[in-house]
């Protein structure tokens, strides 16, 4: 288990990183014992070192939630992050200034309208407890670098998970809904990039069900004494694989009855 020393020290590595936009490299090579509660002990530093610096908490993502993800990180379960406010951007122009390497994944926020708490949720109260649920782009960035420098060996999920669960940016867009209105599952995207599809997906990629994901994250809170709150945004999962994209790219995200939306990176 590291120290606190330790885990403070890992988090200012990866605040510089993000900073400087100079990827690090892997915390599990330098520390071969470290665990996944390391990990989530380095990610829970670094976001109270945003917060301490005036960021604002606005809600969480998930990752890792298709099977085939699981099994290329050799787990079995999903991560998570926090999304924070300067993480949240509007469909349109988004700064390639702000990324290091990003790549785009196709989602559905869940916003929330009370809180969600306690070891045992059903679907039924994650719809319950949503607001609506929107059509989403999450932004994923690595601040330690995907592939090691010199061995070219791939990071390992203890290194993603302490890096806030590659989490970078968030955009919103489309048409709310409320999440009885439609059959979440079956909800269906089509991502362009420049004009080419580039993926397609159902929203039962995410392990089945989208909801599935936030009841689990819900659970997983609970022995830290913490939930999810009324008001907060809780980014599904994705049910494309990601997509590389680089400034002058422009981005195409439509949901079919739930809107279209672009945005590109300047």
């Amino acid at each position: 288990m590291f120290s606190k020393e330790l885990i403070e020290q890992l988090a200012a590595e990866l605040d510089r990183a993000e900073k400087a936009r100079v990827q690090i490299e892997h915390f599990s090579k330098r520390f071969p014992d470290m665990t996944v509660a390391d990990g989530y002990a380095v990610s829970r530093a670094w976001v109270q070192m945003k917060i301490a610096g005036g960021r604002i908490a606005r809600g969480h993502k998930i990752g890792l939630t298709s099977r085939a993800m699981q099994i290329s990180s050799q787990i079995d379960e999903p991560d998570y992050g926090t999304l924070l406010d300067d993480m949240f951007f509007e469909p349109g122009e988004l700064p390639s200034a702000r990324f290091i390497a990003p790549r785009v994944e196709v989602e559905l926020a869940f916003i929330l309208k009370k809180k969600l708490e306690g070891t045992h949720i059903t679907i039924d109260e994650v719809l319950d407890a949503t607001d609506y649920v929107q059509p989403a782009i999450e932004i994923i960035d690595a601040r330690i670098e995907q592939f090691d420098r010199h061995s070219k060996a791939m990071r390992k999920v203890q290194d993603t998970i302490s890096d806030n669960a590659a989490n970078a940016g968030i955009v919103l867009g489309g048409r709310r809904v409320s999440p009885r209105e439609v059959d979440l599952p079956w909800i269906g995207a089509i991502l362009r990039q420049n004009g080419v599809v580039e993926e397609t997906g159902l929203a039962a990629g995410v392990q089945g069900h989208p909801a599935i994901g936030v009841a689990w994250l819900a659970m997983k809170l609970a022995p830290w004494g913490e939930c999810l709150q009324a008001g907060e945004v809780v980014l599904a999962g994705s049910f494309t694989r990601p997509v590389v994209a680089k400034s002058g790219n422009v981005f195409d995200a439509d949901y079919g009855p739930l809107g279209r939306f672009e945005f590109s990176f300047s």
